[in-house]
């Protein structure tokens, strides 16, 4: 599988099928109102919204392909099948008051190519519960906010990272140049991990036999 981020909770995964078809997934697109570069519009079989806020639901730059005229929305916890992908939304909350003062946010766990990716969405809580952890069990890749002021910082972050222990941890939702939200910057997390990391990376392949096997990695992607 391939990914790629746009800046905020915005990616591009792209996997292949037990039929061979390569299956695309966009998550959490923004608008223009974050200050970010939209990019061109592209075309997904799949869009995954985590919560209903203008900087993850744009759905006018996400476009059909040729497997799907129109990319298929989840926008919610459940359990789906599209196009031979597994996909599970989790309840979560977007704030660490029971959804109180920001609302509900979805967790999505996907299953493809025998690799197990979580992406967070816009996680408030400080702890996951026992049930979400059961839910996340055994996943390898986790995308994870870390800017703060919407979502866990940095500290928040690397707590959740010890209650999955994931193979793979990918940041994402902090301070970029043009971005207008005020979030904390990525090293923050990077010193709170205490991990080593190499230069962002613009498309990040991601194989099961490549996997780290005793320890976590932590991956910069470039936006």
């Amino acid at each position: 599988m391939y990914l790629q981020w746009f800046g905020q909770s915005f990616f591009k995964l792209t996997v292949k099928n037990e039929k061979g078809e390569e299956v695309v997934i966009a998550i959490d697109p923004f608008d223009k109102e974050t200050g970010l570069k939209l990019p061109n519009k592209f075309g997904a079989d799949i869009t995954l919204i985590t919560h209903d806020h203008h900087d993850h639901n744009n759905l006018e730059v996400i476009k059909g392909t040729e497997l799907s005229p129109e990319s298929f929305i989840i926008s919610g916890p459940g359990e789906y099948e599209v196009k031979g992908v597994m996909i599970y939304g989790i309840a979560s909350f977007h704030d660490n008051q029971q959804g109180e003062k920001l609302g509900e946010n979805t967790i999505y766990l996907l299953q493809a190519e025998e690799v197990w990716l979580a992406h967070l969405g816009d996680l408030g809580q400080k702890t996951l519960t026992d049930t979400q952890l059961e839910q996340l069990q055994g996943v390898d890749v986790v995308l994870i906010p870390i800017g703060g002021e919407y979502t866990i910082n940095a500290p928040e972050a690397s707590a959740i990272i010890a209650q999955l222990e994931p193979r793979v941890v990918i940041p994402m939702h902090y301070a970029l140049a043009g971005l207008k939200s005020k979030l904390d910057d990525v090293q923050k997390f990077i010193k709170e991990m205490g991990l080593k990391t190499t230069e962002p990376q613009e498309k990040l392949k991601i194989q099961k036999k490549d996997l780290p096997q005793e320890e976590t990695r932590l991956i910069l992607l470039q936006a």
